[in-house]
């Protein structure tokens, strides 16, 4: 499938949002709705992005027990979000779970590890030495494809390990998208979209490189004149 860019609207409200996509225009055609937005604007908002005709990333990251997890994968599909997230550390019954709810048309994505993380912070969340984020990153993969998961989150830094394992079995969201030069904020592994896309992303989730941009419109172009060359 040809990588596809999914501007992140990570705002606290439908306003703010609604008017990015102004500036952006039918170029943002598909977008993530996250926790902080859709616990502000709901349902509606989500509609409202289908009825413009914009894919829907609906970025929950469920982490819950198997039936409340299918009950909202199921809510979800019904609402036409082509993706919705569930952390993989909430085990194989969970994931299952969120892969017959969501159905054939919705794609379950798990989530690995944070890109705000990095092997030391992860290993005390774990309660284990943690040596390298990507043998955490692979063993999480693999609980997703036995569930049958369209495909994974994980950093640029890790998505060249995972599709060297899975090839295209599954799907590469990758987070923390900068542009060449741009500042890493609050995310501990971040990559160009150029680095993304050679290490085998299928989609690319842009945030401040593209909503804090002075410019947004020509960010989002020059990320999408790299998806194209």
């Amino acid at each position: 499938m040809k990588p596809r860019a999914i501007v992140a609207l990570d705002f606290p409200g439908a306003e703010p949002a609604i008017a990015l996509l102004a500036r952006l225009g039918p170029a943002a055609d598909f977008v993530k709705v996250g926790s902080e937005l859709f616990t502000a604007a709901g349902p509606e908002l989500v509609t409202r992005m289908r009825d413009e005709r914009r894919d829907v990333f609906l970025d929950l990251k469920w982490h819950d027990i198997p039936t409340t997890v299918r009950n909202a994968a199921r809510s979800a599909s019904k609402l036409d979000v082509r993706l919705v997230t569930a952390h993989a550390s909430g085990g194989r019954a969970m994931l299952d779970a969120a892969v017959e709810g969501a159905g054939a048309s919705c794609g379950v994505l798990a989530v690995t590890v944070l890109t705000s993380l990095d092997a030391a912070s992860l290993g005390e969340a774990w309660g284990k030495s943690v040596a390298r984020v990507e043998d955490e990153v692979l063993r999480l993969a693999e609980i997703a494809r036995e569930a049958g998961a369209h495909g994974i989150v994980c950093s640029g830094a890790e998505a060249a390990a995972v599709r060297a394992v899975y090839g295209n079995t599954l799907r590469l969201l990758v987070p923390g998208i900068r542009l060449p030069g741009g500042d890493a904020h609050d995310q501990a592994r971040v990559v160009t979209p150029a680095a993304a896309l050679v290490a085998g992303a299928s989609y690319l989730v842009l945030g401040r490189a593209v909503t804090a941009a002075a410019e947004p419109r020509e960010a989002l172009a020059a990320v999408r004149r790299a998806l194209e060359s």
